[in-house]
């Protein structure tokens, strides 16, 4: 209860010095009316003043804050103006308090909202019992959570022959664990290492550890740090009749996302995924699902996996992202084939398998197993398609399609939705992109439908700002602001 009414004390608090902060600025840039301010200033400033969050400007708190860190940092990421620093259930919060609807999720990891009160309890607790003692003593934690997955995955319908689990940090080293196994596995089959091939998918994302990055045929992200890891094919998503060809008996190991999220919301279909699984039983090869950003409900199902015939499932299924709710944390849940082949020594860790992460882990797992939460995705899915409806209706040139299920959603754009993400930020929403040209929709699962709606609806006024005003801009590169990946 504490906690609640702290929590709600605060938000009163920020929605509080918002309102005297949005009256404040409006009343300054109203004086300027009549001024002999430059004509492009006083437009800027016009145009300020009837946006709820306009990006910072240069002189702003946030710049001169961002500029005395950014030299300290390497920069791999290129990041928009706002800085966050306070998150409450669907909505983040920068430091100078102005409110961002988020359809986000951080890239659809905060599945339960940001800074949810049970996590943050729980978080509290374990920090003062036990944070770390490494892999060479046992704790309470790895094992339950290890335990959970396997009877919540398998209650679920979902990976029939899940067995164990291997705790890790993230998606990345979740997938690079499975390729290892992979590799071991095809190692048991033919000793002399020729079946070691990993089969993976155009427009696929597995993370950017050099293995992961070898399974992510993608020249922007391949190409600086070429050569890849040996061994990697990549085939057609969706192509059934290229699958004998790319899947031989050199191949140990085949994985693929039952939908791709950074690709751009692609679904494969069940027919492929049905085909991939006779393919790998043929040539004995293993068959690894990544759900790193599909799975854990985001689909309805615990697994996206979870309305696939028991003859698809896969060997391997690999998770991160809602697993720790924000807190890094990875899995990979493997059948008693897999596990045979791995002895001590073959794969380990420093943090996987912290008591810290592994309780919290334990504790969403069980809340995102709740089969009623799954329900109400599938109900909001259709409320934001209803919204989608809509929209398209109003831009018919420009919103060309709408892909996925549950809450990851991708709307496909005929023009660089750029300048939307812009303008929808600055109206209040926060929204990322994927693939070409599209939208992605991850908001936490427990987004409400007036918040759907609220968010959509400032995605529309958005898209008219952009598309509807006389003389809009139009990015030129193609490439999408706030591209953001795992």
């Amino acid at each position: 209860m504490s906690f609640r009414m702290s929590s709600q004390r605060i938000g009163a608090a920020l929605r509080s010095q918002r309102s005297s902060l949005a009256q404040t600025v409006r009343r300054s840039y109203a004086s300027t009316t009549g001024s002999n301010l430059p004509k492009g200033m006083q437009e800027a400033i016009e145009k300020d003043a009837s946006l709820p969050t306009p990006d910072p400007h240069g002189d702003s708190q946030t710049t001169r804050l961002v500029n005395s860190q950014q030299p300290f940092m390497v920069p791999t990421y290129v990041r928009p103006p706002p800085m966050f620093q306070k998150g409450e259930g669907c909505y983040l919060y920068d430091i100078e308090n102005r409110q961002y609807l988020d359809f986000t999720a951080g890239i659809a990891v905060n599945s339960l909202g940001h800074c949810d009160e049970q996590m943050s309890r729980i978080l509290f607790e374990q920090s003062q019992t036990l944070v770390h003692a490494s892999n060479l003593y046992y704790n309470p934690w790895t094992g339950a959570l290890s335990q959970l997955l396997v009877e919540k995955t398998k209650e679920a319908g979902c990976m029939k022959d899940a067995s164990r689990a291997f705790i890790c940090n993230s998606g990345s080293e979740a997938n690079e664990a499975a390729m290892k196994f992979a590799r071991k596995y095809g190692r048991s089959v033919k000793e002399d290492g020729s079946k070691h091939e990993i089969v993976s998918f155009h427009g696929s994302f597995h993370g950017r550890t050099m293995g992961s990055l070898s399974m992510t045929p993608n020249p922007k992200y391949q190409k600086p740090f070429s050569p890849m890891v040996p061994g990697c094919k990549y085939g057609t998503y969706n192509d059934i009749d290229s699958i004998n060809e790319m899947v031989t008996e050199n191949t140990c190991g085949v994985i693929i996302e039952p939908i791709q999220g950074e690709g751009g919301v692609n679904v494969a279909t069940h027919e492929f995924l049905v085909a991939l699984r006779h393919r790998c039983n043929e040539v004995g090869a293993v068959l690894i699902y990544d759900e790193i950003q599909c799975g854990l409900g985001r689909t309805g199902k615990l697994w996206a996996h979870g309305e696939l015939p028991a003859e698809a499932h896969p060997d391997i299924l690999t998770t991160a992202k809602a697993l720790g709710n924000g807190f890094p944390i990875g899995a990979t849940i493997v059948t008693e084939d897999v596990s045979s082949k791995i002895v001590t020594g073959d794969h380990g860790t420093t943090f996987g398998g912290n008591p810290l992460g592994c309780r919290l882990a334990h504790h969403i797992v069980g809340r995102l197993s709740d089969h009623q939460l799954q329900q109400d995705v599938l109900k909001k899915e259709a409320r934001f398609r209803e919204n989608f409806v809509r929209i398209h209706q109003r831009f018919p040139e420009i919103v060309q399609e709408v892909r996925g299920k549950g809450l990851i959603l991708g709307m496909q754009l005929s023009k660089d939705p750029t300048p939307i993400i812009t303008a929808a930020r600055e109206r209040g929403l926060l929204v990322i992109t994927c693939g070409t040209n599209t939208l992605r929709f991850v908001p936490p699962l427990t987004i409400t439908e007036a918040e759907i709606d609220s968010g959509c609806a400032i995605l529309e006024a958005a898209m008219a700002e952009v598309f509807e005003q006389p003389g809009h801009v139009e990015g030129t590169d193609g490439q999408q602001e706030m591209r953001a990946t795992r």
